[in-house]
């Protein structure tokens, strides 16, 4: 039985900058961030469900470097209602990608929600 579940996000894409983005109404959300996190929770699912043994497994067969996977595998730690701002496009304007690529992220959801407001002091 497959219990895949599948979300559907109207949005319209353009650039800012380098920067892919895509628009609502009222937000802007940055899509190579939730790219890499809709990228870290599939292969998290891999992993879960044994179809990939490990995050170097899932690196050759992506053809990338092992740390891009490590890197990106630590979203899913990231708290569901700070996944949920990146959703509706309210992360904080210099929280990116690359910014969870090369910063350490803690597992402790208390400290990540103040981590967040640091962000948003500094708009």
């Amino acid at each position: 039985m497959d219990e895949s579940m599948e979300t559907f996000v109207p949005l319209t894409f353009r650039r800012r900058g380098v920067q892919r983005v895509a628009a609502d109404d009222r937000h802007v959300h940055d899509v190579t961030l939730l790219d890499g996190v809709a990228r870290a929770f599939y292969w998290q699912h891999l992993l879960d469900t044994g179809a990939m043994q490990s995050g170097s497994a899932i690196a050759r067969a992506e053809k990338l470097h092992h740390s891009v996977v490590n890197e990106l595998l630590r979203l899913t730690l990231l708290a569901p209602d700070i996944i949920e701002q990146f959703m509706a496009g309210k992360q904080p304007r210099r929280l990116t990608l690359i910014w969870f690529q090369r910063n350490r992220l803690t597992v402790d959801w208390h400290a990540q929600r103040q981590l967040m407001a640091t962000f948003e002091e500094d708009v």
